[in-house]
């Protein structure tokens, strides 16, 4: 009988999630080659306070609790309401099995404490049969936004999926009504995407209106 050999990965996405995180860094973020992009930082200065704060990147299964419960405080803190507010409501127990998902990355955003303040989540994947990268969170501490880090995580997901084809595009989801994001996003060039849910009719003249959108960026044609 044969021996168990594990199989070696051919599609490029499979083959990105396989690798270490220093090897995602290395391969995917180190450099961005357009000014859309975020070269990799370890370090970064606040305008405001001129404080340092560093940056690092580590799977789900890298992660330790500490940082997974500081990550998920922080969707409590910034976005909670809008889940509350939304149609699927707020399930803590789900939203952390989501977080443990085992191909997800997480750039971590910390204090000279240690402590974390801020972070997204990528994950390159197929979405509606589109390889993408998707940014499943994007969260700060209140005085972290409008200083510029916000847009400098949202370079890392541009520039790994520019160094990762056949990528073509970064997608997210955004609830409609968290405004702030909505502006933040479309500022940086993000637009509604074709699969995005759209109002429809219901039985017995009910309209259902989906209570968040599906944005994208292209990073290159898909053609």
């Amino acid at each position: 009988m044969k021996p168990n050999r594990r199989r070696t990965p051919t599609n490029p996405l499979e083959l990105a999630n396989r690798k270490t995180d220093d090897q995602f860094i290395n391969d995917y973020l180190r450099h961005g080659p357009s000014t859309t992009e975020s070269s990799w930082i370890e370090e970064w200065s606040n305008p405001r306070t001129g404080a340092k704060l560093g940056v690092s990147l580590a799977s789900s299964a890298n992660l330790t609790e500490r940082e997974l419960m500081a990550c998920f405080a922080l969707i409590e803190e910034t976005s909670r309401k809008d889940y509350e507010n939304s149609t699927g409501k707020w399930h803590p127990d789900k939203k952390l099995d989501e977080m443990r998902s085992p191909e997800l990355r997480y750039v971590l955003v910390k204090d000279e404490t240690g402590a974390v303040c801020g972070f997204t989540s990528l994950m390159p994947t197929f979405e509606a049969g589109q390889p993408v990268i998707y940014c499943y969170e994007i969260h700060l501490k209140p005085d972290l936004q409008g200083t510029g880090l916000g847009s400098l995580l949202m370079g890392f997901h541009m520039t790994a999926a520019t160094n990762l084809p056949p990528i073509t595009k970064v997608m997210l989801t955004c609830f409609l009504s968290n405004e702030r994001g909505l502006t933040f996003y479309r500022k940086l060039g993000f637009e509604v995407d074709d699969i995005s849910p759209s109002p429809r009719k219901l039985r017995f003249g009910k309209v259902f209106t989906p209570d968040y959108v599906i944005m994208s960026k292209a990073v290159r044609s898909s053609e």
